[in-house]
């Protein structure tokens, strides 16, 4: 009761003064006044139950038949589920727009512009689109094209990790490299070596992690550069990680890591949308550390629709069935 009368409240404000045409374009009428909606419940009560908003519930429809799947950009009589191209999918899209990828206060400052800009008023999706990102100077075509004028749906995984340490001594590669050129590695060094992990050869309890004092060349140039307090204020990596992200779906969105080490702390990493502009297949970060990682996930808090979550994990683990949670009931 409490969910429909904040909802028919909400349509006050939309579609009676920002009178959008509910009959060509009904999202902006219901999926405009559903992320309304979900906002007030939750600073109503943070434990209102929520069924339209949380990117994970829009995820058993988006993954669905796609023969019954139109785009939220298809008119209202010509759609299969209304509730969830009107309402739902609408909706979810502007919670992870704020939420994701815009930030809040950014969100909010441009939708605020949108409802004054155009109250009293009878705006199109285009108004809306351009408002928006007129108002935020932020370029959102990409998201536009691909939930709104599309099925697309999300899915990121973790396709490949390269683990690396480093040590001061040479690699037969390095070696090989050396002698190609002609020169000896004593004139060429001392280097740093990153060394694969995954060679049969690595024994973490017998090669030496590097230290910046133990490498004359590194001591050489800080003495140079920086001063003592400097020196100590630097950190030294000692282990490298090569993550290869994968795009399974054909929406792009950001890629959200967390990554945990071996004494059980963690850390966030977020890379914008715009990591997929040049490769829409894969992309690769580094990711530096003086601690040993056991744990990469992404989406931890399912916060992007992703639809497959059981390739977000690295290493990967066997997500409990639903027949393992019924069995637990």
């Amino acid at each position: 009761m409490l969910g429909v009368i904040i909802h028919e409240v909400g349509h006050n404000f939309f579609p009676m003064i920002v009178n959008s045409d509910e009959r060509q374009w009904t999202w902006m009428d219901e999926g405009l006044n559903t992320f309304l909606e979900f906002q007030a419940e939750k600073t109503f009560d943070p434990n209102f139950p929520l069924d339209r908003g949380p990117a994970d519930k829009i995820v058993p429809y988006m993954k669905g038949d796609q023969s019954f799947i139109a785009p939220i950009m298809s008119n209202s009589e010509n759609i299969f589920q209304f509730g969830n191209n009107a309402y739902g999918k609408p909706a979810t899209g502007l919670n992870i727009l704020r939420e994701t990828i815009m930030g809040p206060e950014l969100f909010d400052f441009a939708f605020k512009t949108y409802a004054n800009r155009w109250k009293f008023k009878h705006p199109t999706p285009e108004d809306f689109f351009r408002t928006m990102e007129d108002a935020s100077a932020v370029d959102l075509d990409w998201f536009w094209r691909g939930w709104f004028y599309s099925t697309d749906y999300v899915d990121l995984g973790v396709k490949e990790v390269k683990q690396y340490y480093v040590t001061l001594e040479p690699t037969e590669e390095m070696k090989n490299f050396a002698q190609r050129r002609g020169r000896f590695l004593r004139d060429m060094g001392p280097f740093l070596y990153l060394v694969d992990e995954s060679n049969k050869e690595f024994n973490p309890e017998t090669k030496k992690a590097f230290e910046v004092s133990d490498v004359q060349m590194l001591n050489y140039y800080l003495d140079k550069n920086f001063t003592k307090e400097e020196r100590n204020a630097l950190k030294s990596p000692k282990y490298f990680y090569e993550v290869e992200f994968e795009k399974l779906g054909g929406m792009p969105m950001p890629i959200i890591a967390e990554v945990q080490f071996e004494d059980g702390s963690k850390e966030l990493h977020k890379f914008p949308a715009q990591i997929w502009r040049r490769n829409n297949d894969t992309a690769k970060r580094v990711f530096a550390s003086d601690k040993k990682i056991t744990k990469i996930q992404l989406d931890p808090k399912l916060e992007t629709a992703d639809i497959d979550v059981a390739n977000n994990m690295w290493p990967k683990e066997e997500l409990p069935s639903k027949f393992d949670e019924l069995d637990k009931k």
